[in-house]
């Protein structure tokens, strides 16, 4: 996969994701991924430069026995995933925050990822009736469909507009 946007794509309003499009126990996966050496160590020597991140050799000599991807830039992996493949074509409106993160398995050069997405519950806004708050849990996959990450939290997303056909 290569990231070459930052804008989101063009999506017809009838094609955007709402609040009513993420039922409870809802799972999705999607996304293709390959992470490199390069990529790994360009995000460490910016973020998080410890050896196991910036140099082969001497990630050699770590617990890890090579080369890893930062948790950070494992999580930023996943967000990027997010944000091709749902985010940018939905009326998301951020997160309040994240309950859990846990990093459960190194991501190594070579590992090819993707996401899988599970809706744990959904409500719609007390104070806000246009907006919908629903609980996610994300998981990040290897190839070998492994859980290398998993986060749980909530997103905002705005309802379905009274009238517009649900996908």
């Amino acid at each position: 996969m290569s990231c070459t946007s930052a804008s989101p794509p063009e999506t017809d309003v009838m094609d955007r994701l709402y609040f009513e499009d993420f039922p409870p126990g809802e799972t999705a996966e999607y996304g293709d991924y390959a992470v490199t050496a390069e990529e790994i160590m360009t995000f460490a020597r910016a973020f998080d430069p410890q050896p196991f991140h910036l140099d082969e050799v001497a990630a050699r000599e770590t617990m890890a026995g090579g080369l890893i991807a930062s948790g950070w830039h494992s999580a930023a992996i996943m967000m990027r995933i997010n944000c091709d493949e749902v985010f940018l074509r939905s009326s998301a409106q951020g997160s309040p925050g994240l309950d859990s993160i846990d990093w459960l398995k190194p991501v190594k050069p070579g590992d090819r990822l993707s996401v899988r997405r599970t809706t744990i519950g959904a409500r719609p806004s007390r104070s806000r009736p246009e907006i919908g708050l629903i609980e996610m849990r994300f998981e990040l996959l290897n190839q070998d469909r492994e859980v290398v990450l998993r986060q749980q939290g909530s997103v905002l997303f705005r309802r379905r507009p009274d009238g517009e056909a649900a996908r």
